[in-house]
């Protein structure tokens, strides 16, 4: 009996493997049309209803890209459309060298192909035609390299695929790459002994930049070998593709063309590189039966061992804190020692948490030292637990803590030094504003972007900053901006989406209605305060009442009504130049996203991070903000609009 119970386990143990290693099951369900030339794959990752919101979105913006009106002359797409669980983006390319009219022919049917294929309606797919690609999704996909799925296809023909055609592939990689953003394409072809050809071309989407595009490429040529069996053929993925064959199949007028001389052997007869290629194919199945059967037997050792490690593990975690703890602690006579003594004249600045102290360790090393009140409350342990969890948060835009120091009622944070304060020193003084360039500008708004981003999703937990202000943005000496000031913020379970306070803390003007009024927060607080500090940024004025005229307007009515006046250049700080005025309006266009009076209206930070990323994409039309003249939103009767909060110091808690 027990034997039988063992050679089941087996059996399946084997078909769960096999499942795992096979080449063409995965979480993509596609294949290729006999005797046609399109290859699609369906992702099972998310699936829409036929009718709902997400299906409309898809169909309006893939019927956009094949349209006549859809013109732009480098045969490359790529927009977004809807928000949040409907939102899909996409992307079309054809081949480098074929007219703009059968690019929107081939969009077309390729189109058609993928929806009747994709049957049970997933939210991600793609198909590669012949002289074309299109592909969508929910999730983001401008501008990142992903090289699977992937597909080979073999042509009917042979080809030699040899050195020689490696270095024609490497040769156009390299051409392909260096493109710019409205093409990365190349074609050519080498001349084999006896004079015949071999043609090529590699592409990759345009909206990856250079490296993306050759470690994409690199990998595909790399599998040239086994990919066609000896015969011409192409390597499909998602961000490139190429193409070899015996005979010229693209424009011989294509741009980026390379010619390659004959080497002095000659090329093996088709029919001794067909055996070769069958005993290739011979030595790959018995290398994949033997990976299949180690894998089988280290998953057996695995199985009966698991639950023992997985005490082991729930063991080593807690034994990690601890040891993480041990390492971040610093000696309060090093700390006081570093700082003179708490001197003033070592004091950056003093807030409702404590004072913050410029201080320098023993090997040089400068720090910044937050000694927070005695009256804070909070036990040693939940203290010790805090420290863990900001600690662990390491992203190159948020301040990086290095440790803390427990001593009586003295507990002090120690952060890396930032030499350049804080944005709000920068664009809201009147002789630094001018030396805080578009550029500089441009990419503070970035950096805090990203550093926001990973907090909502990227970090192993779910953050809410809760206090996103010009005065907690850090400026290191290079002018990268880092997130500050931890005090306020919320941690959130993976799933969770809201949470409600009765004590409303904070900054009013960056605080978004929905927490100033109900107590309500969520991501979409952090959007609201990032949008104020984007127009901040933009236009060099400060979120309170200023004055325009006789009429006194705070900065999201100045603003709109000059949006809707389409006098947007009042709103760009006047020291900035014109050259930069299409991505300073795109800027202003999405910070009035930002700071729409209704929560779901605004985008997630992964939406600002890729229309930031990306120019072409298309922009939701902004409606009334918040707190704006005339707004449905009203604060409490006792709350000033623009009351400072009591927490203005510059490092975080």
């Amino acid at each position: 009996m027990g034997s039988s119970r063992s050679l089941l386990f087996f059996i399946t143990l084997a078909i769960i493997i096999l499942n795992l290693v096979a080449p063409t099951i995965s979480q993509y369900d596609g294949m290729c049309a006999e005797r046609t030339d399109y290859c699609w794959k369906c992702s099972d990752t998310g699936i829409y209803t036929p009718g709902d919101k997400y299906h409309e979105n898809l169909n309006s913006l893939l019927s956009s890209f094949s349209s006549s009106n859809s013109q732009n002359n480098y045969g490359f797409y790529n927009s977004s459309l809807g928000q949040d669980q409907n939102q899909v983006n996409a992307i079309a390319l054809c081949r480098g060298d074929i007219s703009e009219d059968s690019c929107h022919a081939c969009i077309n049917k390729s189109t058609d192909v993928l929806l009747q294929n994709c049957t049970r309606h997933q939210k991600e797919a793609i198909v590669w035609a012949e002289p074309c690609m299109v592909r969508y999704s929910n999730n983001l996909i401008f501008g990142i390299e992903q090289v699977d799925p992937v597909q080979h296809v073999p042509s009917e023909k042979y080809a030699r695929n040899d050195l020689l055609l490696t270095s024609l592939l490497g040769i156009l990689s390299d051409r392909a790459a260096s493109g710019d953003s409205l093409k990365k394409f190349a074609a050519g072809h080498a001349t084999v002994s006896g004079g015949e050809k071999i043609y090529a071309l590699v592409q990759c989407t345009p909206d990856l930049d250079k490296q993306n595009c050759s470690n994409c490429l690199k990998q595909s040529v790399s599998e040239i070998q086994t990919c066609c069996g000896g015969k011409g053929g192409r390597v499909l993925r998602p961000s490139c593709n190429l193409r070899y064959e015996a005979g010229l199949f693209f424009e011989s007028t294509a741009n980026s063309l390379v010619d390659i001389p004959a080497p002095a052997p000659a090329a093996p007869a088709p029919e001794e590189a067909k055996k070769k290629s069958n005993t290739k194919q011979t030595v790959i199945i018995i290398a994949v039966v033997l990976v299949v059967f180690v894998t089988i037997f280290s998953s057996i050792c695995f199985f009966f061992r698991v639950r023992k490690r997985r005490v082991k593990l729930e063991q080593d975690e807690n034994s990690e804190d601890v040891s993480l703890v041990d390492s971040l602690q610093y000696d309060f006579e090093t700390i006081r020692s570093a700082t003179d003594d708490f001197s003033d004249a070592n004091m950056l600045g003093r807030g409702g948490f404590g004072a913050v102290y410029k201080g320098r360790l023993l090997n040089g090393q400068p720090i910044a030292v937050k000694r927070l009140s005695k009256n804070s409350g909070q036990g040693d342990r939940e203290f010790k637990n805090e420290v863990v969890l900001v600690a662990r948060l390491q992203h190159r835009n948020l301040v990086r803590l290095l440790g803390f120091c427990l001593k009586a009622e003295e507990r002090l944070l120690i952060y890396e030094y930032v030499p350049n304060t804080s944005l709000d020193h920068f664009i809201f003084d009147p002789n630094n504003h001018e030396h805080l360039d578009w550029e500089t500008r441009y990419k503070i708004i970035g950096g805090i972007a990203r550093g926001i981003l990973y907090l909502h999703e990227d970090s192993r937990l779910r953050i809410i900053h809760h206090d996103l202000k010009a005065s907690n943005i850090l400026l290191d000496k290079d002018m990268n901006p880092k997130i500050a000031d931890f005090g306020m913020a919320r941690l959130f379970v993976i799933d969770q989406t809201q949470g409600h306070t009765r004590t409303v803390r904070g900054t009013y003007g960056y605080m978004a209605p929905e927490y100033v009024i109900h107590g309500c927060f969520s991501v979409k607080t952090d959007i609201f305060s990032f949008g104020v500090l984007v127009l901040e940024i933009v236009s060099g004025k400060k979120i309170g009442s200023f004055r325009y005229g006789e009429n006194e307007e705070d900065l999201l009515t100045y603003a709109w009504r000059n949006w809707r006046e389409n006098t947007f250049q009042n709103i760009i700080d006047p020291v900035l130049t014109r050259s930069s005025l299409m991505e300073t309006m795109r800027c202003i266009h999405i910070g009035l996203l930002c700071v729409q009076e209704n929560a779901v209206d605004r985008p997630t930070m992964a939406s600002v991070v890729s229309m930031l990323n990306s120019q072409s994409l298309a922009l939701p039309v902004p409606l009334q903000p918040a707190f704006c003249k005339h707004s449905t939103s009203s604060l409490p009767p006792h709350v000033s609009k623009y009351e400072p909060s009591n927490i203005t110091e510059p490092y975080p808690r």
